[in-house]
């Protein structure tokens, strides 16, 4: 008990110093490696809690992808950091306001829980009685493609929708800018493009 104890204090301290200073960093790129490593470390947690599939998901889908390449457009953008430190003052009080009612949330949800009588009893319970015997990412496939099959197919299609509205919005047409046409480039023949001419010796075109 020991050591499961302590991987979990510096799994948690990590991450919390980690998320400390997502926030406070004044560079960018280092705010986002600080990501990584609050997200690695929460993987860390997920897995002392038999949790290894959540575990996984957090690595390759937000370590693998969000925060790379967040990392990477925050380093490809020019932007103007000491103009966006300027109006810091001015967004203070929206900010405040926000962060507020964030704690007044968190405060309301740590304090039901607390005071749930059945919390206890509902973290515990199995979900399935045949769950006990199987893997956490196997009770998880059963959940998702048995009873919550619809939702599933429902929530890819919507991510479907947003990903094709993305492109079609990111991919819109230009004036001035020049594309290839493909269906042109095929119906071209060689007679619209090429011309045969004699040219007498000695004289140019």
């Amino acid at each position: 008990m020991i050591v499961p104890a302590l991987a979990f204090y510096v799994f948690a301290a990590i991450a919390i110093v980690s998320g400390a200073m997502v926030v406070s960093a004044r560079n960018p790129v280092h705010s986002v490696l600080f990501l990584i490593l609050a997200f690695f470390n929460a993987a860390g947690l997920f897995v002392l809690m038999g949790a290894e599939f959540l575990a996984m998901i957090l690595v390759v889908v937000y370590v693998g992808a969000v925060a790379v390449m967040f990392m990477f457009v925050v380093m490809m953008l020019d932007i103007n950091f000491a103009e966006l430190r300027q109006g810091f003052l001015r967004y203070l009080p929206i900010g405040g306001v926000i962060g507020l009612i964030l704690l007044v949330e968190l405060l309301i949800i740590l304090g039901g829980w607390q005071l749930s009588p059945i919390a206890s009893s509902t973290a515990t319970v199995a979900i399935t009685p045949p769950v006990s015997e199987v893997n956490n990412t196997q009770a998880l496939g059963q959940l998702l493609y048995t009873h919550y099959i619809y939702l599933f197919q429902a929530a890819g299609v919507i991510l479907l929708i947003a990903m094709i509205g993305a492109i079609v919005l990111t991919h819109r047409r230009r004036p001035g800018v020049r594309r290839q046409n493909i269906g042109r480039q095929i119906a071209r023949r060689p007679a619209d493009s090429i011309e045969i001419r004699k040219i007498p010796t000695g004289k140019g075109l």
